[in-house]
């Protein structure tokens, strides 16, 4: 039994480190959405939520109008105050997300601190719309 768990333990532990690493072109592409989305995410932290919606991706754009996204994030996001600081602290590659086209996303999480709220998450999803990254979805907690 103890030889068994062992091999199960040495078989996980190689898939794990194989799936760990993702390829240089997802590395690269989860990289510019990752700029893509931290350009988005400045105008949200300077109030520039019409612009902000301006430069988002066609779905997130045919969800709502410019004045139901300023009306559903101001009341969200100006209580908080300030960014003081802002990590990634995960990002995965994806070609599927449920509700959504098939296309390619990269799923962005954000440890973000801000005056008045020390421990958020922000979750900002850009997918890639005719050649560039553009955010269609963004979540705080």
């Amino acid at each position: 039994m103890k030889k068994y768990y062992i091999y199960w333990l040495l078989i996980i532990a190689c898939g794990l480190s194989a799936c760990g690493k993702p390829s240089s072109s997802h590395a690269e592409q989860e990289k510019a959405a990752t700029d893509a989305a931290l350009a988005w995410l400045a105008l949200i932290d300077k109030g520039s939520y019409k612009e902000s919606w301006e430069q988002s991706a066609v779905p997130f754009k045919n969800s709502l109008t410019p004045e139901k996204w300023a009306e559903m994030v101001k009341p969200v996001r100006a209580p908080l105050g300030k960014v003081e600081s802002r990590e990634v602290r995960n990002r995965d590659y994806m070609t599927e997300l449920p509700g959504a086209p098939k296309g390619e996303y990269v799923i962005i999480q954000f440890k973000t601190q801000f005056e008045n709220k020390k421990d958020a998450i922000e979750t900002v999803t850009p997918m890639l719309e005719d050649g560039k990254w553009k955010v269609s979805g963004y979540f705080i907690k």
